[in-house]
């Protein structure tokens, strides 16, 4: 079966146009007009990605990724803006809320392709990395741990707070949730979640957790 993509987009001309040229590319799409109505969506169909704009009738994009991002089965799932508001406010925010990358408008639907298939393609070797590792746990118990992941954090460099958040983001928490949990500021947790991205030449969420579990950073 195909991946299957969810569009929340108010425009109808907009939201045909993404449903149509995602389908052609050999993805099955659905699509929402506003954010309540791509919630329930969320809950029925389950879909690998969602492609969002943000000011939507009812509710907007920001509530509608911040009510997905409550459910821990979803908090990995990738998540595009699609907007017209493209200041560093209203980045950070959508950050904070954990989407994985902005598209501003107007965009190229080629793009916005190329930009689906890699965070599909991450998302995926996520994914097989975890069920890996749930597989692991039927398993008889091995041998003590080696110091492969203490080394791995020395020879990048992680101090023990980076380390804290890092473990903390391979969870699907926020920056808000991760700052709340460490009693930080999610301008604090913004700048270690840049430090991270910086010594793990990652450029993104999704790569940092895949870095994360390829090299063993996390337990």
């Amino acid at each position: 079966m195909p991946l299957l993509i969810l569009i929340a987009e108010d425009d109808l001309g907009t939201r045909m146009a993404i449903h149509d040229h995602l389908e052609q590319s050999g993805y099955g799409a659905i699509a929402a007009e506003n954010g309540k109505q791509a919630l329930e969506m969320v809950a029925k169909y389950q879909p690998h990605l969602i492609i969002t704009d943000i000011a939507m009738p009812l509710m907007d994009g920001y509530e509608f990724v911040r009510q997905v991002r409550q459910q821990p089965a979803l908090r990995l799932l990738p998540v595009i803006f699609l907007t017209a508001r493209n200041s560093t406010t209203e980045r950070i925010r959508g950050y904070q809320l954990g989407c994985d990358l902005y598209l501003p408008k107007p965009f190229e639907l080629e793009e916005l392709a190329v930009v689906v298939r890699n965070l599909l393609d991450r998302s995926q070797l996520i994914e097989s990395e975890w069920r890996s590792r749930l597989q692991a746990t039927d398993k008889p118990t091995p041998p003590p741990e080696t110091p492969t992941r203490q080394s791995t954090s020395l020879e990048i460099g992680l101090t023990s707070r980076e380390q804290e958040v890092l473990i903390l983001i391979t969870t699907g928490l926020s920056n808000a949730q991760i700052g709340a949990t460490l009693h930080l500021s999610p301008r604090t947790i913004e700048k270690y979640v840049s430090s991270l991205l910086r010594k793990t030449a990652t450029s993104n969420r999704a790569e940092l957790v895949h870095f994360a579990m390829q090299h063993q950073l996390v337990k």
